[in-house]
């Protein structure tokens, strides 16, 4: 039965029902959007966490390059040993299942040695951007109640004061015989593995806390989706208080290949990108849409003959770009992905392909053990092509905000399509619709979340932080998008002008350090400053 006769029937069966409570699929529609097109159901007989993969290659190849960085290689042995001894300092501060380090460093050697530590040492690593305002920083070290800091001396500069240990890697700390043994720590697939703190719609950051066994899922799925293997090179570009970096840092070194890393904020610049994938021959990498607009433009790109394949997500993708990317990669694939912070990493997948007569760009099918819903304000699954709400399910969910019980009820509800109870569903705010062939369109989003160049903004906290300054009455944070392709953040400021402020004392004011994070991520007087 069609949308329209079932709601017809509704209608003459109850005619004093509200219209939003009449059902409109039903039946084979239902089943298929429901269960055929989720059925990712996936046994891996793999339950190891991914640092012990990458103790097996250890084993197997100790003397093969692990990661390279500003022309130096290091071996997967030398990695293990620097991370081994790290992850045993850590365990006499206290750091075990459970327990978050936090991470205060530049990209490095010594960033993947940290990272790789705290996950020995059985602890959950919380990223500190150097880069964040100290207000941030502090709003995240209370939320995140870290058992241990792990930075060096020109990054230490930048945190706030507190009351945690500090491990500095560029000063002697304490190492006894044994230490370079790995640590053999128990970890459960449900201990956490990271803490990113995201933007806050209050203008204080909430925590996502992610478990192993989703992002183990996450990564052993894109494993076997695209194949990484020791003769594989992949770029770590993005700055690590992101997801995306996760699978950037755990995904090679947990497959035998290289990781390339780029220098602190090399990430932005597009011709020092092109020479380190010419240099270090790498097939793999990530980039934000608006990343890769402008790396397309880049002369001489066709030349990278090493790179295999692209990943892109952070924000949509669209069509012309993908046009553009095959007039100009066409050897390399080129891969679309979407998910939030609060679902490890990536929950679908899409391979693009040039050309098309529907001109969008899909997001596509979920991965192994994940569930995509769309569903109206009831929570009511909505028809093919219909626009709802776009809902995610399965092993990639956090466990939910650091200390924020209520926001975390919020957003992570009970399933009332699952086929056990216990099941929960992450409401991503996102507007969505299946398309005729199951896979999933993005079509923006429900609240006032907003993607600039990658960056996932609350508008809120934005106008949060704004309203606090003295001179301000109000304010409206907007994303603009005059030129397309070119999207601004722009907030529009009332003066409180009873208290002697002028429009000229204000915008100085402004200038300092209430929206100092802002200016940082926005600045764009510089065509090369995106993610």
């Amino acid at each position: 039965m069609c949308s329209s006769d079932l709601l017809l029937q509704g209608i003459v069966e109850d005619p004093e029902r509200s219209l939003l409570a009449l059902p409109l699929i039903a039946g084979t529609e239902l089943h298929q959007l429901l269960d055929e097109w989720n059925a990712t159901a996936w046994d891996d007989p793999e339950t190891a966490p991914l640092h012990r993969r990458f103790e097996r290659w250890v084993e197997r190849a100790p003397e093969a390059p692990a990661v390279t960085f500003e022309g130096e290689t290091i071996s997967y042995r030398e990695l293990d040993r620097r991370a081994n001894r790290l992850a045993a300092h850590l365990r006499r501060l206290g750091v075990g299942p459970e327990a978050r380090v936090g991470l205060c460093l530049e990209r490095s050697f010594d960033l993947v040695v940290a990272i790789f530590a705290v996950l020995k040492a059985g602890g959950a690593y919380v990223p500190l951007d150097p880069g964040y305002p100290r207000e941030r920083l502090a709003q995240i070290l209370e939320d995140a109640a870290p058992a241990a800091l792990v930075t060096r001396e020109a990054e230490e500069g930048c945190l706030p004061a507190h009351g945690v240990s500090v491990v500095r890697l560029d000063r002697p700390w304490e190492t006894l015989p044994g230490d370079e043994e790995s640590p053999g720590v128990a970890v459960a697939p449900a201990d956490l593995a990271y803490v990113i703190f995201t933007s806050g719609s209050t203008g204080r950051p909430k925590g996502a806390m992610l478990p192993h066994e989703g992002v183990r899922n996450r990564v052993r799925w894109m494993q076997a989706a695209y194949g990484l293997g020791p003769a594989d090179r992949v770029l770590q570009k993005t700055p690590f208080s992101f997801d995306v970096s996760v699978w950037e840092f755990l995904w090679p070194l947990a497959e035998g290949a290289c990781l390339v890393v780029a220098r602190p904020e090399g990430h932005k610049d597009p011709t020092y990108l092109a020479g380190l994938i010419r240099e270090a021959g790498v097939t793999t990498l990530h980039f934000v849409p608006s990343m890769l607009r402008a790396f397309l433009e880049e002369p001489g790109i066709e030349e990278l003959a090493s790179v295999r394949r692209v990943m892109s997500s952070g924000e949509a993708l669209p069509w012309d770009l993908q046009e553009r990317f095959f007039a100009r990669l066409g050897h390399a694939e080129l891969h679309n992905l979407y998910g939030p912070t609060e679902a490890s990493i990536d929950v679908t997948f899409w391979a693009c392909r040039p050309g098309g007569e529907r001109r969008i760009v899909p997001i596509g099918r979920p991965i192994w053990n994940t569930q995509i819903r769309i569903v109206d304000a009831e929570l009511r699954p909505v028809p093919v092509g219909v626009p709802g709400e776009l809902l995610i399910g399965g092993i990639g969910l956090a466990r939910g905000y650091v200390d924020r019980p209520a926001l975390t009820a919020e957003r992570f509800v009970p399933d009332p399509f699952a086929a056990a109870p216990g099941g929960r569903l992450y409401r991503t705010g996102d507007l969505a619709r299946v398309l005729p062939d199951g896979a999933v369109e993005f079509l923006g989003r429900l609240d006032f979340q907003v993607k600039v160049r990658g960056f996932r903004i609350e508008l809120g906290d934005i106008e949060s932080n704004l309203r606090e300054h003295p001179a301000v009455r109000d304010t409206l944070a907007v994303a603009r998008e005059d030129v397309p392709g070119d999207r601004r953040l722009v907030a529009y400021v009332i003066p409180e002008l009873e208290g002697g402020a002028d429009g000229e004392s204000l915008g100085s004011s402004l200038v300092g350090d209430q929206v100092s994070e802002w200016r940082r991520v926005f600045d764009q007087t510089d065509r090369k400053s995106v993610v």
